[in-house]
């Protein structure tokens, strides 16, 4: 069963820049979904018009079995959809603890068990816990992005280029972090230039090429299709 389903969605910049042409894709539950294509290619695009950032001009788009194309990003997000955006947004001059305080906003109850299930995931936040955001290395602002959005309990996660300028080794840690988050029982739609170690987690993938999918196949699929290769993957 899908917990995203979006079917022939465009979304436009303005009356002239046509940014999506007819989207589709679903997220099942308990999946990793990815989503490649060159920068300019509208992915981010996309995620921001399922959170409600932007509203789609043609379309649907249902989460959890309800529609959401045109509702308030604040109505979506409550539904316990998040996204962590490109270049990761942190509160520079929140400590880290307030930080993960903010992706808790709409919850009434004790963050702790939370709070300690994201310092387990990463370690370094735990020590980091009173220093100010704006402070960390690229690696942990990541690390806390994704933490604070993991303290609002989400349905579904959206990663826009979680390794995006990290250095490997801590690319590393964040892809074996997802695969967690995800065997923890969370879907994911995970957008990322490394298109290989995308597809290396991900169950299934979809190939987005100037606003438009021109494949979609599993993971495995993509991983040895000659046109992936060949465009995506450094295989001549």
């Amino acid at each position: 069963m899908a917990i995203l389903s979006v079917r022939d969605v465009h979304t436009f910049y303005g009356k002239k820049i046509h940014a999506l042409k007819g989207v589709s894709l679903e997220v099942g539950a308990g999946e990793i979904v990815a989503l490649i294509g060159n920068n300019g290619a509208g992915k981010t695009t996309l995620l921001k018009t399922v959170a409600g950032l932007l509203k789609p001009d043609k379309g649907t788009i249902d989460y959890d079995g309800a529609a959401i194309h045109g509702q308030a990003s604040c109505t979506i997000m409550k539904r316990g959809l998040s996204l962590v955006p490109e270049g990761r947004k942190i509160f520079p001059r929140l400590t880290v603890f307030e930080n993960l305080e903010m992706g808790a906003y709409k919850r009434n109850d004790e963050l702790g068990p939370d709070l300690e299930k994201v310092y387990a995931l990463f370690p370094v936040l735990g020590k980091r816990r009173t220093q100010l955001g704006g402070t960390l290395s690229g690696g942990e602002q990541q690390m806390l992005a994704m933490g604070r959005a993991l303290m609002g309990r989400p349905r579904l996660l959206m990663l826009d280029e979680p390794s995006m300028g990290l250095a490997p080794v801590i690319v590393d840690r964040i892809f074996e972090v997802i695969v967690e988050i995800n065997k923890a029982g969370t879907p994911i739609l995970l957008i990322e230039q490394n298109a290989r170690k995308a597809l290396k987690v991900a169950s299934r993938g979809y190939v987005l090429e100037t606003g438009e999918i021109v494949l979609a196949d599993t993971a495995a699929a993509l991983l040895g299709n000659t046109r992936v290769q060949n465009a995506y993957l450094g295989v001549a």
